[in-house]
């Protein structure tokens, strides 16, 4: 077990995603089981990129749909091609009811990425990223495919999977997700990473960036984190285009005259900026 952790890891390492023990432990369980994974957890804190990550480092095809309110089963998971549909009509206007049937044929679907994914050949990586945004009828029309990996069309009838996709939804725990939901899925809470794996995380996706830097800045967004000033935590890839903008501006060490130039790639709130520029313990913090 364990020599297949440290693999997944390895492989995720060469994708650039700095995975700790329990995220590859359950990450591991939940594909080998053919499980829906959950994973919740505050916004820019690496959700989306496990599943890209494990897209990549497994080889799979990434199908995402992207979760907004109002969603529904049209963008989803099919379309009738209407236009079509209606050419057919047009050029046998003694359309019998057998004909009607075919209108609603094979060659009429339009696939949508929940479609996509389990009509595919090859197994994917299905990303179902915030579902918290969808509404929860939304949510409710979700089950049949993460308990029976399978989608019913009204007028076509059910499909079943030709290949089991590996499903990963994301949560930013904007809204409470049912149960029904939850047990369907294996569940990963994803917390902002220590200092030390920040700096791994830094240097991965930034080469060219030395190590003391790298240490400053993920230092830096700690503090940010953990300070009362500040309204919207700087999440891991703000951390990541703060070094950027700090390599940009040639700058080898994050001192106060270097953060209160590019303090607005950590922080997105004029609020903040000006409660951490103020802040001498801040300039403590990354020195």
């Amino acid at each position: 077990m364990q020599e297949a952790l440290n693999h997944l890891k390895e492989k995720l390492n060469e994708e650039n995603y700095i995975a700790d023990d329990a995220l590859a432990a359950t990450l591991y369980i939940a594909m080998k089981l053919n499980r829906p994974l959950l994973i919740e957890g505050a916004a820019g804190v690496g959700k989306t990129e496990v599943a890209k990550a494990a897209a990549r480092a497994f080889g799979r095809e990434l199908v995402r749909l992207q979760c907004y309110e109002g969603l529904d089963e049209s963008k989803a998971l099919y379309e009738w091609n209407y236009q079509k549909q209606l050419l057919a009509i047009q050029m046998d206007k003694g359309v019998g009811a057998a004909k009607v049937e075919d209108l609603f044929g094979e060659e009429y679907l339009l696939e949508r990425p929940l479609l996509k994914s389990i009509r595919s050949k090859e197994p994917v990586v299905l990303l179902i990223d915030e579902i918290d945004k969808a509404d929860a009828e939304f949510e409710a029309f979700l089950l049949e495919l993460l308990s029976e990996m399978q989608v019913t069309i009204p007028e076509y009838g059910t499909v079943r999977a030709r290949s089991v996709p590996f499903i990963v939804l994301t949560s930013n725990h904007t809204r409470p997700l049912s149960e029904a939901l939850r047990r369907r899925c294996a569940y990963l809470y994803l917390e902002y990473p220590d200092v030390r794996r920040e700096i791994a995380i830094l240097r991965a996706k930034l080469p060219g960036l030395n190590e003391a830097l790298a240490a400053q800045v993920a230092r830096a967004a700690a503090y940010l984190r953990q300070s009362d000033a500040v309204t919207k935590k700087p999440s891991v890839a703000e951390s990541l285009d703060w070094a950027e903008a700090l390599m940009a501006l040639g700058a080898e060490e994050l001192d106060e005259d270097s953060a209160a130039q590019t303090l607005g790639f950590a922080l997105k709130n004029n609020d903040d900026i000006r409660e951490i520029v103020n802040d001498a313990d801040f300039i403590r913090s990354i020195l």
